[in-house]
């Protein structure tokens, strides 16, 4: 980009670290980190039991720990919709 110009979107090519920007979007929408975490786990939890699943056929356990994860995933991002729909129409910021 030469110098002449101004930048398209400012406030993108801003100076910011990674992390800040991180920061920011988990402090915008809290609930995407949740729903992120939450798949982790039961992912971590269904190759853990991969282990233990006894007599149960491998295509039932992935069925079930992808609907799991599928879940909790929805949920957040269910809750966090509700919460934002809150935020904006029930408790209305100053305007």
């Amino acid at each position: 980009m030469s110098s002449g110009q101004e930048p398209v979107f400012p406030e993108y090519e801003t100076e910011t670290s990674q992390t800040s920007k991180l920061l920011r979007k988990f402090k915008e929408t809290p609930f995407v980190p949740i729903g992120m975490a939450g798949f982790a786990m039961v992912v971590g939890y269904g190759l853990y039991r991969l282990k233990h699943r006894g007599d149960m056929k491998m295509s039932l356990h992935l069925i079930h720990m992808r609907v799991a994860a599928q879940g909790f995933v929805v949920g957040a991002i269910t809750c966090g919709v509700l919460y934002s729909m809150l935020r904006e129409y029930v408790v209305k910021p100053k305007e």
